[in-house]
Order: structure tokens, then sequence, then C-alpha cells
């Protein structure tokens, strides 16, 4: 009702604009003076009339003195029998220029049409353009249960598994599919059944959209898209009837695929919501449910969704029939992550002799998104110093700037917080560089970024699945290396040292009572932890210990951290030289590379001792 009042309102102000407009058009110019017969007939006889022009009905007189006026003549009798008949002077007659003009008949039939025909063709058109808006809003309501599903065209942006680098495994299944589809006959002739169903999971960013657009390139069929979330509205069976419209549309292209993006949004587990089995997201996932694995089992359709939530998925969803394949997506490795790079890097201008390798080692856990925002990065740096090409190290900068935010230049420091910094940073660096069992030191810096003051970057050099207690010591120790220098150096801590506390403590309780790696309490876990899909989300932790026990998880995690803490002191108490060395550089580079950080210890002489 609204859209169709706005209307009105337009309709009648421009209606009114044209009225003003032509108002104007027509009363443009002096007006002439209307003269009768009589006075026409008095004004030759006294010789002020220099012409007159005839145009059909219409006279036009203009007066010796320039002025004009006009005036209707009889349409049976010629203009000068009337005025003869009226007593002209017949010589002052002769001295009147005499003019005929023939009217023209577009002139004619616009004069007669135009005041007319004008007026009724705007309000018919006004008429029928409100008409038309409220038929609009009319159908709409037989359309809400039209699914808004998308056709993919595949010969625009074509992405195809040349595209996708890394995820070999899951390109190998998905290339099953798109082998089924354009070659049914082969498998249908061994007795196999086509997969109703394969379920994307992984993180976000790992590509679960990107990979099924890969499938929509290779498939050559026809591939529809729609997000779970389109199905669900605050009316009841809207989604359902959206659910039905979608598949419908899909099986009358089969064979086809069908990509529903983020399914959890309706796909979650029932039962857990308000409303019971009357929520409308429910009805949803009911409807999928029967769609998927209904009467119809000869319907060459082949569903595609994505999640980053497998867990908390409803289990009739992902029983066998329905979504028959998982195909999981793990984060890149340092190959796999190289390659990415590579694939992003197109359409950048890059210096010749950059090395993707190096950005790749320092981005372990970065997704597909977080290397193309890496590079987008590195390319905005760029731009913004006017440079003509990316340079390697833009790309590092880029590396610091996603994962720590940009440098805070323009903050103002002490000298003495400037040198607790320093020393902060360089017993980091000095403990880590001193312990067999963590990773290489990349870089150590005092220049704020984000909420850090400073930060020693560490990284691995070979990809980790599986970590020891010793490697998880020695993370500990390096921990709380700024701590103990701090502590060491100028007898005294602060609160830089806060963040470091916290994750070692998180660390250390997670030894004993996740991964059960506390000697005294045993191989054992304590604590149930789950999600609660409520309204939200929320984290329940369940206590299934006494509180005797919940006093030695204490005390064991305790003994970790005092561990952790006699070996880094005793790191940067025996090696104090080499710390003062690590700082000074820092206080006066602000940024040590890896390579000058090696050649200090090397210099140094020290070599990393285990625990």
């Amino acid at each position: 009702m609204k859209k169709l009042s706005s209307n009105i309102v337009w309709a009648v102000a421009t209606l009114f604009i044209l009225t003003v407009v032509f108002s104007f058009l027509i009363q443009s110019g002096p007006e002439p003076v209307a003269l009768t017969i009589n006075q026409l007939v008095e004004k030759v006889n006294n010789g002020d009339v220099a012409k007159i022009m005839i145009s059909g009905q219409d006279i036009e007189v203009t007066l010796k003195d320039k002025t004009t006026s006009t005036l209707k003549k009889e349409s049976e009798a010629p203009l000068t029998d009337t005025l003869k008949n009226l007593g002209v002077d017949t010589f002052e007659l002769q001295k009147v220029a005499l003019e005929v003009k023939d009217e023209s008949g577009v002139r004619f039939w616009l004069g007669v049409l135009v005041p007319t025909l004008l007026p009724l063709i705007v309000i018919v058109a006004i008429f029928w353009f409100v008409f038309r808006q409220a038929k609009g809003g009319a159908s709409q309501a037989f359309t809400f249960g039209k699914a808004n599903i998308r056709l993919f065209t595949p010969f625009k942006d074509r992405v195809t598994f040349k595209d996708v680098a890394g995820l070999k495994e899951a390109k190998r299944e998905l290339e099953e599919v798109v082998d089924f589809l354009k070659n049914p006959k082969k498998y249908l002739a061994i007795g196999a059944r086509i997969p109703r169903g394969v379920l994307l999971m992984g993180s976000p960013g790992t590509g679960k959209t990107l990979l099924a657009r890969a499938v929509a390139g290779e498939a050559g069929v026809p591939f529809f898209h729609i997000s779970a979330s389109e199905f669900v509205e605050m009316f009841v069976g809207v989604g359902a009837s959206r659910t039905r419209d979608a598949f419908t549309t899909a099986k009358k292209a089969a064979p086809a695929i069908l990509f529903i993006d983020e399914i959890d949004a309706v796909g979650r587990e029932r039962g857990t919501g308000v409303g019971g089995g009357h929520d409308e997201r429910e009805q949803t996932l009911n409807q999928i449910l029967v769609e998927m694995d209904g009467f119809e089992r000869d319907a060459r359709l082949i569903v595609l969704a994505a999640t980053n939530r497998p867990d908390v998925l409803d289990a009739a969803l992902l029983r066998p029939g329905r979504f028959d394949r998982r195909v999981m997506l793990d984060l890149p490795d340092k190959k796999d992550r190289e390659a990415i790079l590579k694939i992003h890097a197109r359409g950048k201008a890059f210096e010749k002799d950059i090395d993707l390798a190096k950005a790749a080692t320092r981005t372990p856990g970065f997704s597909g998104a977080d290397l193309a925002n890496l590079l987008n990065e590195a390319a905005i740096l760029a731009a913004s110093k006017n440079q003509a090409t990316i340079l390697q190290e833009d790309v590092l900068n880029s590396v610091e700037k996603v994962l720590l935010g940009p440098a805070r230049l323009g903050r103002v420091i002490s000298d003495k917080e400037r040198a607790v910094t320093a020393y902060h940073e360089a017993g980091h660096a000095l403990v880590t560089a001193s312990l067999k069992d963590t990773d290489p030191v990349h870089k150590v810096s005092i220049v704020s970024r984000g909420r850090a003051g400073g930060y020693t970057l560490k990284l691995p050099s070979d990809e980790q699945r599986l970590k020891t207690r010793t490697q998880f010591i020695s993370e500990l120790a390096a921990m709380l290396g700024g701590f103990v220098s701090e502590q060491e150096t100028f007898g005294d801590v602060t609160t830089g040292a806060s963040n470091d506390l916290k994750e070692a403590s998180n660390l250390a309780r997670s030894l004993v009572v996740k991964y059960g790696m506390s000697e005294k309490l045993g191989p054992m876990t304590f604590g149930n932890t789950q999600e609660l899909i409520f309204l939200g989300r929320e984290i329940s932790h369940e206590r299934n210990y006494s509180e005797q026990v919940a006093s030695e998880i204490d005390r064991e995690v305790s003994a970790f951290i005092q561990r952790a803490h006699l070996i880094a002191k005793k790191i940067i108490t025996t090696r104090a030289k080499t710390l003062k060395v690590i700082a000074d550089a820092l206080l006066e580079k602000e940024n040590l590379e890896q390579e000058e950080f090696d050649e200090i210890m090397k210099k140094s002489g020290l070599k990393p001792m285990a625990i």
C-alpha cells in the first residue's frame, strides 16, 4: 500500500508539472489586443493599419506603431466584403497590405486534437501505471512460496578443478560425481547407484563454495544454487513450499546439481529449538528430508551442500541415502598454500623475483580466503606507496598485518617502556631458539601492531598434526620467556606479560584435563565440554570429577607452569649476554628478520638444548 500511495503522488505531481509547462508555452510572448470589426474599420479609415494577415478564421492586424491586434472574421464572407458593407474607405483600404495565409493540415489537427486528447492520454497513463503496480503487488502473494533459485551459467567466469589449488582428496571425490553425471550408463551397468547428496565440510574460507562452482564448471549439466537461509520465513509453511519449488525446478532439468550453501541454517538438529515440531525451520528440514529420500528414487538430481558446522546437523540429514558422501576440506599445508597464492597472484603486478614460498611458510593455519586477502592487502600497501609493482617486503608486511593488525607507527612510548618491550621480546626469542622442540624464529619486532606492543613470530618448518608433551612444555617455556626476561633484567614485572600468562595457563590446563599428559593423574580426561544449540550458541562444561580431583588438577597445572618457568629462567640467566645483544639490536633496528636473528645466535655459539 505504501508503494501504491507513493506512485499516485508521483503521478499527480507529474500531471501538475505538465500542466504548468503547457500553460507557460501557450502564454509565452506579449498578448495581442482583441479588436472588433467596427474598430478595424475605424482604424483603416484613420490610416492606422499597416498590414492585415488572414489565416482561416483568424485575422492579425499590424498597426503602423508596430502593435498587433487580433479578431475573428465571418466564415461565410470574405473580409473585404465585410469591411465594405461596414463603410470602409476604399482608398484607405488599398493602402493596407493584405496577406492570406493557408492553414496547414497538421497544425489544424494539432490545434483540434491536442487540447482534447492530451489530458485524456495523461489520465489513462496514470491509471494504467497505478493498476499495474497494484496487480504486481497482488501477484506477489501467489509467488511468496517460490524459491529464489538461480541457475549457474558455466560460460561466464567459469571455474574448474584446475583453478582450485590443493584439496586433492576432495576433488577426487567430486570428480566421480561429475563423471557419473557425464557417463551415467557406465555406473548403472555395473549396478552402482547415484549418490543422493554430497556434504562439503570445512572451516570458513577453505573453498567449499569455490569447489561447488568448479563442479558446475566441470559437469556441463544445469547447476542450481541457493542459500539455505532463503528457505526460512516467519510464516509457517513458506520454507517447506520454497523447498518443494527448488527441488521441483532442479528435477525438471535433471540430470542436474542443486547446491545449498550454509545448510546448517535449516539443517540443525531437531528438538532443540523453541516450538517443537511446529518450528518453521524444522518444517523446512522435514521437507528437505522427504525431497532427498522420498518415494521418488529415480530422480537424477545430486544435492551439494556446504557447512562449517557439521556437528550441529540433524542425524537424519546425514544418514546414507541422503548425504551419502561427506567431503572434508582441510586447511592447506605449506605446498598447497604456495599454489593458492600463485592462483590469487594472477592479474597482480608482482616483481619478477618475488618468492611466494616465503609467504606460504609464514602463514600456517591460513585458509584460501585468508591467503586471497593477504595478497589483496599487499597490493593495497604497494599502491599506497605509489609503487608500480608489489615487492616481497609488501607481501611479508601484509602477513603481519593480517595476523596482528596494522603497525601503529605513530604510537609514542617512553624509553623505559621501549626497553622493557625489547627485553620482553628478546626473552621470547632467546628461549625459543634455545630449545630443540620449538618452532624457528622468523621475526622479532618491537613495533606495536594491534594490541601487541611487540611480537615474536615463530612458525613451524613442517606441517604438524601431532604434538608431544615435550613440545608443549617447550612452548610453555617460550611463552614465559618474556615474563622471566623482564623479571631478571629489571627486577620487576609489567602487565605486558598478561596475555602470555593467560595463554600459558590455558595450555597447561589442557595438558591435564584434555590431553591426559599429567604423570600423576595418568592418561585420563576430565570434564565434558559441549555446545548447546538453544537460542544461539552456548558452551556447557560438565564437571564429572570430585573436589579432591579438582585440587589435584590445579596442582598439576601449577606443576607444568613451574617447570616451564624454571626452564625459561635457566636459559635467561645462563645466556644473559646473548639476551642483551638481541635487545640492543631490537632497540637499534626495531625489527630483526630470521637471517639477522640466526646470525646473532651463531656468533654467540649457543646451541639448542633438550629439556
